[in-house]
């Protein structure tokens, strides 16, 4: 399973389409999103994500979320994880 890293800055065009890629490679994708601004990028890349696969008359996407804590700096910090299946 691929895992992508979103950041605040990232382009959730760019995001979708990684998403969907992943998601016609291997069925299934994780991302990773620390922060107010990161988690808002990635839900807005999954619901374009999500556009992109059923145009193609693909299944439905089903996004499992969850938190992950990650370690950056000596720091524990808690971030989103965002599981997406066909």
């Amino acid at each position: 399973m691929e895992v992508l890293k979103v950041a605040s800055s990232s382009n959730p065009n760019a995001v979708a389409g990684a998403i969907a890629g992943a998601l016609e490679a291997d069925g299934i994708v994780e991302t990773h999103a620390i922060g107010a601004g990161a988690v808002n990028q990635a839900v807005k890349a999954v619901a374009i994500a999500r556009r992109l696969v059923e145009r193609e008359g693909e299944t439905e996407v089903k996004v499992t979320p969850g938190f992950i804590d990650v370690e950056i700096g000596g720091d524990t910090k808690t971030g989103l994880r965002l599981i997406i299946e066909k």
